[in-house]
């Protein structure tokens, strides 16, 4: 057997070794410092919990990539997270129970059983924050808002973001009286903007000429904002829904334009990222070179409704280790390292809680123990003259 075996980690499961995880606690720490200046207040939710509880309203859609086990105790079945966007939801609905805006932020693990679009990883880092009780383009400009500052305090660069809206997809489904069959059908095609296989979908359902043609046209609703305009017009005949939803992509988009008049911003009208559970506005943030989005999110209202207190809410998540990954090297400002002997003396621990309580970093030299400060990444040495402990620069 070889040896390498036993400290393989499974497919899509990582580690990080000390400066990769002093450069991931450091960005922690400034983003959660962000978020708490924009009024998010940090929650943490249980890792493990009753799978009935996890994937319960938008948690539902979670079922295969949930990890399963039966909890000793009681017996019942276990899930352990693979999203935290749920979770939060619950705990607004369910435990903070305010009626005006409330606006909840998190990170920690979640595992999944494979890795998707969003992150090749099976153990993300997820961050994330959520708006609930208010409906309305604001709290979705806020939360995009929210997300680019974010991106921009992780350092990542040449950030351009995708709108769409799955209401406009919904609308024509629910106007045509699609079955669900039909729908899912039709939903796959669209996600790969497989324009012949929709027109032969379309055709198999005997749908209205004009119903057919929308289907098939809005697979190349996609592009600068002028799209919004031959949206309108090639979705004419569509009910006011998606009317509606065409009319908030606008102006979600102008808002931008005013917030942000550097963002460059790509309307995809056919784009249905998160479709079974999100119910208006979606969104995501690419980089060049990477085909996958680094954070996306969108507005799901209605959320809380399996909790029993139904709330609208929009929000957005990435993966901590993605943001550090296209952030870029930061240099990392590190405290002065001292090392101390291992006397035993009074004085100098008291001398070493005093440097510690400054922020030095002192290290314990251990009786026969290889390597001398420098090797160790100390910058000075603690040495006792005339019976008092005292710092030493390394030359």
């Amino acid at each position: 057997m070889n040896s390498h075996k036993h400290w393989l980690l499974p497919e899509g499961i990582d580690e990080l070794l000390p400066e990769q995880a002093a450069r991931l606690e450091a960005l922690r720490r400034r983003l959660l410092d962000q978020f708490a200046s924009w009024g998010y207040q940090l929650v943490i939710t249980p890792f493990i919990e009753y799978l009935d509880s996890l994937l319960t309203g938008a948690g539902k859609d979670l079922e295969h990539q949930t990890f399963k086990m039966t909890d000793q105790i009681s017996g019942r079945l276990l899930g352990i997270r693979a999203d935290i966007t749920p979770q939060a939801a619950r705990i607004d609905a369910h435990q903070l129970c305010c009626e005006e805006p409330n606006r909840l932020c998190y990170l920690g693990s979640v595992f999944r059983t494979r890795g998707d679009g969003f992150s090749a990883s099976r153990s993300p880092l997820q961050i994330g924050a959520e708006l609930y009780g208010h409906a309305g383009v604001d709290s979705d400009v806020e939360i995009l808002c929210l997300m680019m500052a974010t991106l921009d305090a992780a350092g990542v660069q040449n950030v351009f973001l995708d709108l769409g809206h799955v209401g406009i997809f919904q609308g024509l489904a629910r106007q045509a009286g699609l079955n669900a069959e039909q729908e899912n059908a039709l939903f796959a095609a669209l996600q790969r903007k497989a324009v012949p296989e929709i027109s032969t979908l379309v055709e198999g359902f005997s749908l209205d000429r004009k119903l057919a043609q929308m289907f098939i046209d809005l697979a190349g609703l996609n592009g600068k904002a002028e799209v919004l305009t031959r949206a309108r017009e090639v979705l004419a005949a569509a009910d006011a829904e998606v009317h509606e939803a065409i009319a908030c992509v606008e102006q979600t988009g102008q808002r931008l334009q005013a917030c942000l008049p550097d963002l460059p911003v790509h309307y995809d009208l056919a784009e249905l990222r998160g479709y079974r559970y999100q119910t208006g506005l979606v969104f995501a943030a690419f980089v060049p070179g990477s085909g996958k989005e680094i954070a996306r999110g969108g507005r799901y209202d209605h959320v809380g409704e399996k909790f029993g207190r139904s709330r609208p809410a929009t929000g957005f998540s990435a993966d901590l280790k993605t943001l550090m990954r296209f952030g870029g090297a930061r240099p990392l400002t590190r405290g002065e390292r001292i090392l101390a002997p291992a006397d035993a003396d009074t004085q100098l621990e008291e001398e070493i809680a005093r440097l510690r309580g400054k922020g030095k970093v002192v290290i314990r030299y251990l009786p026969g123990q290889q390597g001398d400060a420098a090797s160790m990444g100390c910058d000075a040495v603690l040495v006792q003259k005339n019976g008092i402990w005292k710092s030493e620069k390394i030359e």
